[in-house]
């Protein structure tokens, strides 16, 4: 989905909007964006609240739905000032998906497992790595704990684009990390940014 973010490569660390009061965070009347299932929003928004003091941002929160296919839209990014919703490809881990189904089967925290952490994440800083430019995530659960020592991060790959479902019908596989289409890099941190958070789950 095309949103109105255009930044370009590195430019993206230096184009994230600054946070904004959330007078929507917390409040009984906000309800679960169309194109998130509820019963993953409230688990999101209860993450989001237990997590609070360490999240900085609470104007917008990422949601993966690690219960759809890879070749579903499934990396929510959800403006919970302006309820506008953006939803991407993103791949998951093959450790997770170990006959490369299309469905991640299972999650895993263990170092070398090469698979996708279900929990909180806080987004942290950007650096040039093998795949370009790419973003750190903290875990701030038991189940993601050792995302910075796993290098779990949000980068893009070429096995991420939408072409891949044209020839394969599903998205390649991380080593774990967040992998999202080439072209959607810029997009995916102009509406995310720095001490914001990750929420992933199988719900």
């Amino acid at each position: 989905m095309k949103t109105g973010f255009a930044v370009a490569g590195v430019a993206a660390a230096s184009a994230i909007p600054l946070c904004r009061a959330t007078a929507a965070y917390g409040s009984s009347t906000l309800t679960s964006p169309r194109v998130v299932r509820p019963a993953l929003f409230r688990a999101a928004m209860n993450a989001l609240e237990q997590h609070g003091s360490e999240i900085a941002c609470k104007d917008r929160i990422a949601i993966a739905d690690f219960a759809a296919p890879s070749s579903q839209p499934r990396f929510h990014f959800v403006d919970l000032v302006s309820g506008e919703t953006t939803t991407l490809l993103v791949a998951h881990g093959r450790g997770s998906d170990p006959e490369h189904t299309g469905w991640l089967q299972l999650f895993s925290n263990e170092p070398s497992s090469f698979a996708s952490s279900d929990g909180a994440f806080l987004t942290s800083d950007y650096y040039i790595g093998k795949h370009g430019l790419s973003q750190r995530l903290v875990g701030l659960d038991p189940t993601n704990s050792n995302a910075m020592d796993r290098a779990i991060v949000i980068h893009s790959a070429w096995y991420a684009n939408p072409d891949m479902l044209l020839t394969y019908g599903q998205l390649g596989r991380s080593e774990g990390c967040f992998a999202v289409g080439e072209a959607s890099l810029d997009e995916v941190f102009a509406r995310l940014g720095p001490d914001r958070m990750v929420f992933a789950a199988k719900v």
